[in-house]
């Protein structure tokens, strides 16, 4: 996120606060009510997000982790393009010999 664009949010917030004391002041809610009511609904919305931004941390589905793992991804099809068939065997030959190891001590 940019800057400009935590700014924007942050103006947006504002203004929506804003909007909902007048909108309860129309209503007929006094001013003192209507900004106690205002303020629990924006700490309110606030916790949420705060909870769904400590849910995505604790899954790693952050946007630096989603990129990172894009990223090793990408380097690893590119070193697969690059081998040889001959290394692409001898990988493969590898591998299996790993799975059949791993089979041997679990069992």
């Amino acid at each position: 996120m940019r800057r400009i664009d935590a700014i924007v949010i942050s103006i947006g917030i504002f203004g929506a606060g804003g909007l909902l004391y007048l909108v309860l002041q129309v209503v007929g809610i006094d001013s003192t009510n209507a900004g106690i009511w205002t303020q629990a609904i924006l700490v309110g919305g606030l916790f949420i997000w705060l909870l769904t931004y400590l849910f995505r941390v604790t899954n790693s589905d952050m946007t630096y982790n989603q990129q990172l793992k894009d990223y090793e991804e990408a380097v690893l099809q590119k070193r697969l393009e690059e081998m040889t068939p001959e290394e692409l065997a001898k990988l493969q030959a590898e591998v299996e010999q790993e799975k059949l190891d791993q089979r041997k001590k679990q069992e």
